[in-house]
């Protein structure tokens, strides 16, 4: 049987906002496709051996729950992080989660805090936060129009090297400025759509599930149709409030 090792990384802080729903998502479309999913959460102050997992899911948090305060992530999981990234481990990563792959965040003070510096990019945070439904299209995807929730302070820069995930359509993105949405590098996929992202969006799931399956068993694999059509009437739905 085909499976895929998941890892949960602190879902004991970094678990707002339905970003859950995502790993619940995955494991339901692997196992009603006959593929196993094997989940292992992995909270603050446990081991990471990055070695044994295939997709990596990381999720949002308050910011006093950020990388900045994590006890055992700039010491222990930041470097671990970055090797699986290098490696092309596929990774989903929400808000939090997300800004933890990049370079830094300076707060609103001006402190500055060194992340994983896995994916070229950095967060300034602000006073004010942007928040709302919010919707973005994938020119990767054919595309593809994504909705999701955002809520989040950080606005987050893309550097050399790195792709956004998607171009905004309505809301704001990664910094309400650049009408870019998230970040795309090897096989990471990383944004700020909440909500949870993947069941109101099962083409983009079913993306990064075959990525996995692609990447660990080094060959091309075609997943079966799933009737997905509560799903994208909850997308056209929210399309149609958001777009007109």
């Amino acid at each position: 049987m085909d499976e895929l090792k998941i890892c949960y990384l602190y879902p004991d802080i970094l678990n707002l906002f339905s970003d859950s729903g995502n790993i619940t998502c995955i494991k339901k479309r692997l196992e009603w496709r006959g593929i196993k999913a094997d989940i292992t959460e992995i909270p603050v102050g446990e081991s990471l051996n990055v070695s044994d997992y295939d997709l990596f899911f990381i999720g949002g948090g308050q910011e006093f729950e950020h990388g900045f305060n994590i006890p055992d992530f700039a010491d222990k999981k930041a470097k671990e992080i970055k090797k699986a990234v290098d490696d092309e481990k596929v990774f989903l990563a929400i808000g939090t989660g997300y800004q933890l792959l990049g370079n830094y965040c300076k707060a609103v003070d001006g402190t500055q805090y060194d992340m994983s510096g896995a994916v070229n990019f950095h967060t300034i945070a602000r006073e004010e936060r942007f928040i709302g439904n919010y919707c973005f299209e994938s020119e990767e995807l054919g595309g593809l129009k994504i909705v999701g929730f955002e809520n989040h302070a950080g606005k987050t820069y893309l550097s050399d090297g790195v792709k956004p995930l998607g171009k905004v359509l309505k809301g704001y993105g990664n910094n309400g400025e650049d009408f870019t949405e998230g970040a795309r590098y090897k096989n990471v996929f990383a944004s700020y759509s909440h909500g949870s992202l993947l069941p109101k969006n099962p083409v983009l799931a079913d993306y990064i599930i075959k990525t996995a399956l692609e990447r660990k068993y080094n060959k091309e694999f075609e997943l079966s149709q799933l009737d997905d059509t509560f799903e994208l009437n909850a997308n056209k739905a929210m399309l149609d409030r958001l777009l007109g």
